[in-house]
């Protein structure tokens, strides 16, 4: 359990710290829509769970898998932080634009698993 936990911390690590780097520069990319930086990231992290999981059931060892998609992605991804976004949308009157982020998100955030899962195959 304790080597479990290890690789589930490590895992989380490298994916909060890619999290903060990647909504950093998008967000200073995009100048603006508070919620691209978030966005960007659970979509790209619904994509890469998808790969992950679709690769898993091949190959890839359950340590790995455990790094990779508890750890990686469970520090990559934001729901938290998302929900919270969209809270600060509504403190503002926002209310289109936090619909608007929730519907690209779960759209966006669906079909990204979807590819990762197809792109899988082709492994």
């Amino acid at each position: 359990m304790l080597k479990s936990l290890m690789i589930v911390g490590c895992g989380s690590f490298v994916g909060g710290a890619l999290r903060y780097l990647l909504t950093r520069t998008v967000q200073n990319w995009i100048d603006g829509w508070m919620p691209a930086g978030t966005l960007a990231v659970n979509v790209l992290g619904c994509l890469l769970i998808g790969l992950f999981c679709g690769l898993s059931q091949e190959w890839m060892p359950q340590s790995l898998k455990l790094f990779l998609t508890v750890g990686f992605c469970g520090g990559f991804t934001t729901f938290s932080t998302f929900m919270n976004e969209n809270m600060q949308l509504l403190r503002i009157s926002d209310a289109a634009g936090m619909c608007l982020n929730v519907v690209v998100s779960l759209v966006a955030g669906f079909v990204a698993l979807y590819a990762g899962y197809q792109a899988a195959r082709l492994f």
